[in-house]
């Protein structure tokens, strides 16, 4: 990316603010993904706003293990939580990021459930790339069924200490075939999907998988 493009890039933002990531119709979307949801609730959360907020920010590379984005991965960037009720009972969460892709901009959305932050369902509201059509297949999109963020530190940690092992369930996704060399969108949309579990286990779950972060850390640096 030139120097050109950058500098119009961080422009636009001082213009128009930070780039969040929200629903184009929630009330249909949410309805197809819960159909049995009665109603939901939109709940804006950002980094200056909660409490040790700057903490959570500063940790969000680190847990991603690559750098922020200086476009979509800023301190002020809004991020909308949808709950989605039936009834008075919450049967479900859904969130989504932008990430850079190799032709645009990349909206991942998780459906999770609200009691266990385990992935019901993964889709794209935005893909521009050649690979778009196999990324939105979904037998690729079903892998991630079921995973959490538990098991993206998991990863990590084996990675390190284990290569290859078979309890490794990130490590054991099938990439689908895509248009270039390094799987550019493919690495993308892995990111999108951890940073979403990410973010959501700092607004909604209180960082309940901390302890496989820490894990996958010492085993770094041993």
């Amino acid at each position: 990316m030139s120097k050109w493009i950058v500098l119009i890039s961080l422009i636009s933002r001082a213009l128009f603010g930070a780039i969040g990531c929200t629903l184009s119709n929630p009330a249909e979307d949410l309805k197809y993904l819960y159909p049995g949801m009665t109603s939901y609730k939109e709940e804006l959360r950002e980094f200056p706003r909660l409490k040790d907020g700057a903490t959570l920010f500063k940790g969000l590379q680190a847990r991603l293990g690559s750098d922020l984005d200086p476009i979509y991965e800023t301190y002020e960037t809004p991020y909308t939580v949808y709950s989605v009720f039936q009834g008075t009972t919450r049967i479900g969460i859904v969130h989504g990021v932008n990430v850079p892709g190799k032709g645009g901009v990349i909206q991942v959305f998780l459906s999770v459930d609200p009691g266990t932050a385990v992935v019901q369902k993964f889709f794209f509201q935005r893909l521009e790339s050649p690979a778009a059509k196999a990324l939105r297949a979904k037998e690729f999109r079903d892998q991630f069924t079921g995973l959490t963020l538990a098991d993206f530190y998991k990863h990590d940690y084996y990675a390190v200490a284990e290569p290859g092992a078979k309890a490794d369930k990130v490590g054991g996704l099938k990439a689908p075939v895509v248009d270039a060399a390094g799987k550019p969108d493919y690495l993308a949309t892995l990111r999108g999907i951890r940073k979403n579990l990410i973010l959501l286990d700092s607004f909604v779950f209180g960082q309940r998988f901390e302890p496989f972060f820490e894990r996958a850390r010492k085993a770094k640096k041993q």
